[in-house]
């Protein structure tokens, strides 16, 4: 990848102030903050936005719940409140659900355990009425659509959210453009080079080989984030890095128009059964992935284990997979199991240079605040023109970006 800069006949353009790498919902969010912010911003996709990860998750805006296991609290306290002001910046994208625990006599927790963590949901949320959860009385378990009583013990329910990943961050970066930034999608960088002010940038698009310049550049590549890295000389400061592939699949028909926070019967592990658009969306799993991430596929053994805890919680169930998708997580190298690991967002930082590493769907929003904190020290502070807490989000329109 230490390839020769290719030459081009395009004259370069004024300098950005910021370029951004990556058009998922971290890319997004500080492409938006930053030009929100007054700086110049360019943010460059390869494919398309939220390509990669950011169509593949859960799509869920919420707090973490079994991050609490983890002691993951400052994470959980942050994601919550996004969670509540994305529900009143993007009412159209982000709407509440119920999500629905049943504890089982063989269930790995017991209800005062899940008890406890709801009441730390609740508390982390700063005592909301939206954080309260409640027990549902056996009266009403008929009404659980198709879940399997035998053995069941107690059911609870508290509030969370959810969106369709790929319009939320389509809706950011047309946010982005609304305030100014410049955008090019479909684009693959190809070299940057550390200037005296910045970084001199070779982008190739349909349109042919581009030079661009940068006074900072900021590497939001996800999955891809250390590839990106190597074609940037000199090279700066990463991170060592583990990539696990969640897959999720996509069913033909709607269980329940509410959404179950279920326990697998192998491992143990947290698999959401939620409803999407007309069928019903099961997921996620933590596979080790170390191939190319634009090779990630949900494997047949993913498959497997999904439809296992499926049918042991709707044994009479008879819809069929209609489609599935793959995405990836960064997380750091480092021992332990993958599950307990922290899901806190990384920046590295060099000179010019800023990294992304890891960063939750819910979170984006924040996470872009910290790299603010940190484009602003190494920028010197703009004339501000907006700001994220109060910039509503709307359905992008259909030419956008």
């Amino acid at each position: 990848m230490n390839r020769e800069l290719p030459s081009s006949n395009n004259t370069a353009e004024p300098p950005f102030d910021v370029l951004v790498v990556g058009g998922g919902i971290q890319g997004a969010g500080v492409a938006q903050a930053a030009q929100a912010a007054g700086y110049r911003t360019l943010v460059v996709e390869k494919a398309t936005w939220a390509a990669g990860t950011s169509s593949k998750s859960s799509k869920l805006i919420h707090g973490g719940l079994r991050y609490l296991q983890s002691g993951d609290f400052s994470l959980v306290r942050e994601s919550l409140h996004e969670r509540a002001l994305l529900l009143k910046l993007a009412p159209g994208l982000v709407h509440g659900n119920w999500f629905t625990i049943p504890i089982y006599r063989n269930s790995r927790y017991r209800p005062w355990q899940i008890r406890a963590g709801l009441s730390l949901y609740w508390l982390l949320t700063g005592c909301r009425e939206e954080g309260r959860f409640e027990v549902i009385p056996k009266s009403e378990w008929s009404q659980l659509t198709g879940l399997k009583t035998e053995g069941l013990q107690t059911v609870f329910r508290y509030r969370d959210a959810q969106t369709d990943d790929a319009k939320l961050t389509a809706a950011v970066i047309q946010s982005a453009v609304s305030l100014g930034a410049q955008t090019r999608c479909p684009a693959t960088l190809l070299a940057a080079e550390e200037t005296s002010d910045g970084y001199r940038v070779q982008l190739e698009s349909n349109e042919g080989v581009e030079t661009v310049h940068c006074r900072l550049l900021v590497n939001a590549a996800g999955p891809w984030i250390n590839r990106v890295a190597e074609r940037v000389s000199p090279h700066p400061d990463h991170l060592d890095i583990e990539l696990v592939q969640g897959a999720h699949l996509v069913l033909d028909q709607q269980i329940s128009d509410l959404c179950f926070y279920l326990e697998s019967p192998e491992d143990g592990r947290a698999v959401f059964v939620l409803p999407w658009y007309e069928g019903t969306l099961l997921g996620t799993t933590e596979t080790a992935f170390n191939g190319d991430p634009d090779q990630a596929a949900a494997t047949r053994e993913e498959k497997r284990y999904l439809l296992n805890v499926l049918h042991h919680y709707f044994p009479h169930y008879s819809g069929k997979i209609c489609g599935d998708m793959a995405g990836l997580r960064v997380l750091p190298k480092e021992q332990g199991g993958v599950h307990l690991r922290s899901r806190e967002v990384q920046l590295v930082t060099s000179d010019r240079y800023l990294a992304i590493y890891g960063g939750k769907l819910t979170g984006y929003r924040a996470t872009a605040e910290k790299a603010m904190r940190q484009i602003s020290k190494m920028l010197g502070e703009a004339t501000k023109q907006a700001d994220t807490h109060t910039l509503p989000l709307t359905l992008p329109s259909e030419n956008n970006g």
